[in-house]
């Protein structure tokens, strides 16, 4: 298990084989719209649906819908994910990040290495399986989230000593597996942008649970929660379910 800290932001990553509270409730029931950032149009009307899976769910809030579909776009086309919604947000994040004297330490350089690392990484991601939401695994991670809150904790092991492992065989045993955390940003391009970054993650979980070929994973389970330390936390499960059949 790896973590990072920075801009605000903490990630955890780990796999295996076999503003506040009131923030994210009046965000609950809004309607996710596809088509407000300027990046959409770099993407045709049939991308963008076919990477919301999610818009249907009543159980995610409207960014937790939007972290399926970036994970989505990455997952269809690296190369234009990399040169559009993620320009855009080092661009939104770099503007933010002037307000601080330590600007140079928490903006995003386009010459850090992590940076060209994931440049080059993404130019062959194409087409990889779509990811879709599944309310059980959403289920563990909410609980995930808000037995962090709870206890002021940060990390993959639950208050009661229980790992990722542990919370997510018990409803998949014997499935492919991983989790991403990331901590301090409500934002869904916020965290799944800094996740693929991993800056300051030598192994590059985060980059590698979103872009997993090996293990098969189809269905994912995101919370956003309120974190007493970094503000807001966010959990991302993925799981390798055998003879899924997606939605029609």
């Amino acid at each position: 298990m790896k973590s990072i800290l920075f801009a605000f932001l903490i990630a955890l990553s780990t796999y295996a084989t076999s503003n506040n509270t009131a923030d994210l409730l009046q965000n609950q029931h809004q309607v996710l719209t596809l088509f407000d950032d300027p990046s959409a149009a770099k993407w045709t009307t049939a991308e963008l649906n076919l990477a919301n899976t999610a818009k249907n769910v009543k159980y995610l809030s409207t960014e937790e819908k939007k972290i399926i579909f970036y994970m989505n776009l990455v997952r269809m086309d690296g190369k234009r994910f990399f040169d559009t919604y993620f320009q855009q947000y080092i661009d939104e994040h770099n503007s933010k990040m002037k307000q601080y004297s330590n600007y140079k330490e928490v903006r995003v350089s386009r010459n850090d290495p992590y940076y060209r690392g994931l440049e080059q990484d993404l130019q062959n991601i194409k087409n990889l399986g779509l990811l879709y939401p599944d309310e059980t695994l959403t289920y563990v991670a909410r609980q995930h989230g808000r037995d962090m809150n709870k206890k002021n904790i940060a990390g993959h092991n639950s208050s009661d000593g229980r790992t990722m492992v542990d919370r997510i065989r018990k409803y998949y045993p014997n499935h492919g597996m991983a989790e991403n955390l990331a901590f301090g940003f409500s934002s869904a391009l916020a965290n799944v942008s800094l996740l693929l970054l991993d800056k300051g993650v030598p192994d590059l979980g985060h980059r590698k649970n979103i872009l997993n070929k090996t293990l098969g994973i189809n269905i994912v389970g995101v919370s956003i929660q309120p974190h007493p330390h970094y503000k807001y936390s966010a959990t991302i499960d993925f799981v390798a379910l055998r003879n899924f059949k997606a939605p029609e």
